[in-house]
């Protein structure tokens, strides 16, 4: 039992200290005499044992130091031995040596080299990159290092992989069950540029990728940054043309570049306080349990085409929270999902603010939107999304794609500033059900030169089709409430569009409006 004790002590001061490998002990010399005095009292004895002082960073010589002090020095140094007598903690010292020394030849003979590598199980620890090697220059890659932090991370049973500053250049990392990815302050990540960097498959393009994952996520004050601008293969103020990768004949148009991070198929997925810079397809949720997503921050390129902020695919049970989110594509959509909450969130010059697709059929249902400030702004006409601050559609992409459904979804307390109205828009086959709109304001201006009129139903169904445009355009709507809702319009440039409400009765029914306005702004409004 007390060489159990003895070994599980040294076992956790040892990952504490994250020292993994050793030399033989014969070989290192104790530090001279005499030795720094340890004012420790009481039991402190044992949190001495796995906490070890400072002057002391190579564990054997610790140890050595610990078995002198004991033997000839314990009362000179203040140690008060209570729950241990001294034979006892001399002899619990012996049989952890013994076994440090035991398990040192072991693994000598097994490896016959001068260096061995001692493996110990610690619930939690953290890993360095750089102790891995990690340069962080930018230039050269440290995939491999990172990789071989996470490998050992996980195998100890979990805990964090740190990144100090710089700038680590890297293909496609996979984070492992019990892993979370320490971004610190000055810290960058940069996912590669090259074809090879990724997998062969190009569902499987990310920078970091966690897959069938259990308890992983992402935090730090640091950055992720995907490059973008070095897919850019032309300039263009319309929509820049990108490099595709669609030459292997994996995928076709823009979608034919990295995303960022995925998380497939997880549980217990947590991401916080991070900088995601520069994505095409920023963070990818798909097929998750318990995803909390809080305080990140998305600056996308808004001339790079498909670079949605948060999108979550067939997941449950998602809470989104004090995020800030700068995209020229979605903002944040939800596909085939149940079980949301998106709470405290900055949308920012965004092609489209809150979207909901179902275009291959599949459920949502139980989602809410609280306490979000919106501002969406017209683009190119060839950019998918028309300004939208809410866009729900179950369009179907194509006669062969299922019919989805979305029920029971709740707006409260939104702000937005568009150049464009809602649009609510179901299908003959399966209404848009239960929706629920309250304490929301919204107000309308324009203050591009794009061309409006336009309803975008891409990637499904009707493509881009000339209407006129209102405050909220509905069809296939079955169950529509709004409570204090206010929308307030400017008058300047509006070219005739000041109709609050667009539907027709044959395809919208059971409406309720309480407390509904609508407006020009004030003159005192515009001044502030």
């Amino acid at each position: 039992m007390l060489r159990d004790l003895s070994h599980n002590i040294f076992a956790n001061w040892a990952c504490r200290m994250k020292v993994l490998r050793h030399v033989n002990p014969s070989r290192m010399p104790l530090p001279p005499k005499p030795y720094p005095k340890l004012m420790v009292q009481n039991d402190d004895v044992m949190m001495m044992l796995c906490n070890p002082p400072q002057e002391y960073s190579n564990k054997f010589i610790f140890f050595f130091y610990l078995l002198d002090m004991l033997g000839s020095n314990l009362k000179s140094t203040g140690i008060m031995v209570v729950l241990l007598s001294r034979f006892t903690a001399l002899l619990l010292l012996l049989l952890l040596l013994l076994s440090l020394l035991i398990s040192s030849l072991q693994s000598e003979a097994a490896t016959s080299s001068k260096s061995s590598t001692l493996i110990l199980h610690c619930r939690r620890t953290t890993f360095s990159v750089t102790d891995y090697g990690a340069i962080g220059d930018g230039v050269q890659y440290d995939t491999r290092q990172i990789q071989a932090a996470i490998d050992d991370c996980h195998a100890f049973g979990g805990g964090s992989v740190r990144f100090p500053g710089g700038n680590y250049l890297t293909a496609t990392t996979y984070l492992k069950s019990g892993v979370v990815l320490d971004v610190e302050k000055n810290a960058t990540i940069y996912g590669g540029t090259r074809l090879g960097d990724y997998p062969v498959e190009s569902r499987r393009w990310y920078v970091v990728l966690a897959e069938n994952a259990t308890d992983v996520g992402i935090k730090g004050l640091g950055v992720i940054d995907g490059q973008g601008g070095m897919f850019v293969e032309k300039k263009d103020e319309r929509k820049n043309v990108m490099v595709s990768w669609n030459r292997t004949g994996a995928c076709y148009g823009d979608e034919c570049m990295p995303r960022l991070v995925g998380f497939l198929d997880c549980r217990n997925v947590r991401v916080s306080e991070v900088l995601f810079r520069q994505p095409a397809y920023c963070l990818h949720i798909v097929r998750c349990e318990n995803t909390s997503i809080d305080t990140i921050t998305i600056n996308g390129d808004f001339n790079i085409p498909n670079n949605d902020g948060i999108d979550i695919e067939d997941s449950n049970n998602t809470v989104i929270t004090r995020c800030h989110i700068d995209t020229g594509d979605d903002a944040i959509c939800p596909k085939t999902s149940t079980g949301f909450l998106f709470d405290n969130i900055t949308i920012v010059n965004s092609h489209r603010g809150l979207a909901m697709q179902i275009c291959d059929g599949g459920n949502a249902s139980d989602i809410t939107f609280s306490n979000i400030k919106i501002i969406t702004r017209y683009y190119d006409p060839s950019w998918w999304g028309r300004a939208e601050p809410i866009y729900i559609t179950t369009c179907p992409r194509d006669s062969n794609s299922k019919v989805g459904s979305i029920s029971n979804i709740h707006f409260i307390n939104i702000s937005a500033n568009s150049e464009n109205g809602m649009f609510l828009s179901g299908s003959s086959e399966a209404l848009l059900s239960n929706m629920k709109f309250k304490n929301v304001n919204l107000t309308f201006s324009r203050w591009t030169y794009y061309k409006d009129g336009l309803i975008n139903y891409r990637p499904g169904c009707q493509g881009l089709v000339n209407h006129s445009t209102a405050g909220i355009i509905m069809e296939y709507v079955g169950g529509l409430q709004i409570e204090n809702m206010n929308m307030r319009w400017s008058n300047i440039q509006l070219r005739g569009w000041n109709n609050p409400l667009d539907f027709s009765p044959s395809t919208v029914n059971n409406i309720s409006l309480l407390s509904f306005n609508s407006g020009l702004i004030s003159l005192v409004e515009k001044s502030l």
